[in-house]
């Protein structure tokens, strides 16, 4: 498999090795915005920034090529990468968090969530902590685990970055050198506490994640997740 990395950082240079060991090929790594061609590609995977995702995930769609992003906070153009998937009959993979693990955690997250959602004396809050380098706040993975809960629990319809308010999941961030990425969800009531943690050890887990959902595109079509490649939920 021809891979194109758009987006060389610390990921993409991550990937390229979890890519080579597992017998692929990179034809492209750049961390240019535009002026890469990707006709040798057999499929791209994005670890960009926020600004370049959508013109990259836009373009390789255009171009037939299926794309796999992990880049967030670009999301407000989401709907318009679905869209141009589906004009142009392509394949597209967005995930927050392609470690395996995480996605199985989304999982459990959702499980619990409809378990607490018949005990009001629980609040729920949540802690994400990262590596200085990352450009956003809250978290993608974070953002995705508050919307699982939200869309399950009747007491919480939204979600605040550092903020306590009624019907609303506090979510605190931290930034700290050298942390890949740790998500904590706690329930909490007077008499005890629930808490539900995933720790990432290395890029490594999200890098072949990633791997593994280009390898699972190849000669799709349609919008995905890591739901449909990890066959889960």
């Amino acid at each position: 498999m021809k891979i194109a990395l758009l987006g060389y950082g610390k990921m993409g240079k991550t990937i390229e090795q979890v890519a080579l060991q597992r017998g692929h090929e990179i034809v492209i790594k750049t961390n240019e915005e535009d002026g890469y061609d990707l006709n040798s590609a057999d499929v791209a995977i994005d670890f960009s920034v926020p600004k370049a995702a959508f013109f990259n995930i836009a373009k390789c769609l255009k171009l037939g090529v299926p794309v796999i992003s992990g880049t967030t906070g670009w999301l407000e153009n989401y709907d318009s990468a679905v869209k141009i998937c589906e004009e142009n009959k392509g394949a597209f993979i967005y995930a927050p968090n392609y470690s395996l693990g995480v996605n199985i955690f989304f999982e459990l997250n959702k499980s619990l969530a409809k378990m607490m959602s018949k005990l009001s004396q629980y609040d729920v809050s949540m802690e994400e902590v990262h590596h200085t380098e990352k450009l956003d706040a809250p978290s993608g993975t974070a953002i995705s685990l508050a919307e699982g809960i939200i869309n399950l629990h009747p007491n919480y319809n939204k979600w605040l970055l550092n903020k306590d308010e009624e019907k609303a999941i506090p979510i605190t961030a931290k930034r700290i050198d050298t942390v890949p990425g740790t998500h904590e969800i706690t329930y909490k009531s007077d008499a005890d506490s629930i808490t539900i943690t995933h720790t990432a050890n290395n890029r490594e887990g999200f890098a072949l994640g990633a791997v593994i959902a280009a390898e699972w595109i190849l000669g799709k079509t349609g919008v995905y997740t890591m739901k449909d490649v990890l066959n889960i939920g």
